[in-house]
């Protein structure tokens, strides 16, 4: 496992407040690709760190590489098992074993045994240091009977354990939960400092040095946030494509998206459908430019429109057939939009 990168500039200001901040339970919360995961991340290693600094973890103790190795004994995360695969963090055995023997495929919630694995960490005598943390991300994945397991270990923790929630969308939690947990609400950058940190982060990873035209064009499609607008550019997106989108895709011509995943066709989708509500109610277009955008409908087939997407959002990540669920959007999108 690698070091990890430095924090962004808006993340790095951020952890700096938290690091001061008292308290058993952090709520982070805001829309996705503000960075929620890095910053939960980087609090846990700075309660952890036997050496901390204003700035968070020393990054070179022995606590700091236990977690960038993922080998931490006073450290858990609960994430949905997709993710901790992708990320890196280990599945406890029977899991692995049934992962691995194909008796299932991975869980994209939190499932209520590997919660209740959490709350077996928290009982027991820490290993090293001051105390324990576990991190949660994102929380929103907890269905109700995780939720519940955890509750009452975040309603009465024991003196030494820690907790960090990370959501990307804290509405869906329960209230007992928001309200056992401070809450952060993660700060927006400045779009200078955003395409400043993309820039940077692209030539880390040794791809093609990006112009500001392309810089501005992911953080657009992106809606400003500088996370998302980072797999924009891995994409290798185009402006000329990002322009062309919406009126391919009110004239129900798909060529341009057609070999993406079907869940950033969908977000397409739903930007344009906002762009376009924003424009019909006499507001600004958020991730389209508004002279790329074709004429709105009646305000009555938006709205319908919008129920329509966010219905396909439930199951968006088990298409069936996606050649036929491509074809049913394009139509469908046409059907809205109108032939333009």
């Amino acid at each position: 496992m690698s070091v990890p990168s430095p924090l962004a500039p808006w993340l790095q200001q951020q952890l700096n407040t938290l690091v001061r901040q008292r308290g058993h339970a952090f709520l982070l919360h805001g829309p996705s690709g503000l960075g929620q995961y890095e910053l939960a991340l980087a609090l846990a290693r700075a309660w952890l760190c036997e050496q901390p600094g204003e700035q968070g973890a020393c990054g070179s103790c022995n606590s700091c590489h236990a977690i960038d190795v993922r080998t931490h004994p006073d450290m858990a995360v609960l994430l949905p098992e997709t993710l901790s695969l992708e990320l890196g963090w280990p599945l406890d055995e029977k899991t692995q074993k049934e992962l691995e023997d194909k008796k299932r495929k991975p869980s994209r919630m939190i499932r209520v045994e590997s919660a209740r694995d959490v709350i077996a960490f928290t009982q027991l005598t820490r290993a090293r240091g001051a105390s324990k943390v576990v991190m949660v991300y994102p929380a929103e994945q907890m269905n109700t009977e995780s939720a519940n397991t955890l509750l009452k270990t975040l309603e009465e923790p024991t003196g030494d354990v820690r907790f960090i929630l990370a959501s990307e969308a804290a509405h869906q939690l329960l209230p007992t939960i928001r309200s056992r947990c401070q809450a952060h609400a993660l700060q927006w950058p400045e779009p200078a400092v955003a395409l400043t940190w993309l820039q940077r982060v692209l030539e880390g990873e040794n791809l093609p040095s990006a112009d500001q035209r392309s810089l501005q064009t992911w953080l657009r499609a992106a809606g400003g946030r500088p996370q998302d607008a980072l797999n924009w550019g891995r994409t290798g997106l185009t402006e000329s494509t990002w322009s062309r989108l919406p009126r391919a895709m009110a004239a129900g011509d798909w060529a341009l998206l057609a070999d993406w995943p079907a869940s950033r066709q969908l977000d397409v989708m739903q930007k344009l459908c906002h762009d376009l509500m924003a424009v019909a109610t006499g507001g600004s277009p958020r991730f389209f430019d508004a002279a790329h955008l074709p004429p709105p409908p009646p305000w009555a087939v938006l709205a319908r429109w919008s129920r329509e997407l966010l219905e396909a959002a439930r199951t968006v990540d088990h298409p069936f057939q996606p050649a036929l669920t491509q074809q049913a959007w394009a139509a469908r999108t046409r059907e809205r939009l109108g032939t333009v």
